[in-house]
């Protein structure tokens, strides 16, 4: 039994290998995709997640903001987290049923978001 189906998305790929890694190895299914192109398509896919956790800043095009919109219309079942080096205040006004975790953040606060199952 897993701790729950998440998509997690992060182009920066050691960064992305390793919270994969270390969320299967905690007892999670683990989606990857390392741009939002990817992530949109796992979305869209038959596939689905409990929680999206996908960095505000990538490249091609689609940002985290765009991923967030695209599971809130696709899988609005599903919780969504976005991660940035940025100060929650730097960035656009993020919907109230968005999480947001500042990075650099240790695995004990991506838990911590996960088992709240939310913001």
């Amino acid at each position: 039994m897993t701790r729950g189906k998440i998509l997690f998305v992060e182009d920066e790929a050691d960064l992305r290998n390793l919270i994969a890694e270390v969320l299967a190895d905690l007892g999670f299914d683990v989606a990857s995709a390392a741009d939002g192109h990817q992530a949109i398509a796992l979305l869209e896919g038959g596939q689905r997640f409990d929680h999206v956790i996908s960095d505000v800043s990538m490249p091609n095009g689609i940002s985290g903001l765009d991923v967030a919109a695209a599971a809130a219309r696709l899988q609005p079942e599903a919780k969504v987290t976005l991660a940035s080096g940025y100060q929650r205040a730097q960035l656009p006004p993020l919907p109230a049923d968005i999480g947001f975790l500042p990075k650099p953040y240790h695995v004990r606060q991506l838990l911590q978001v996960l088992d709240a199952g939310g913001p």
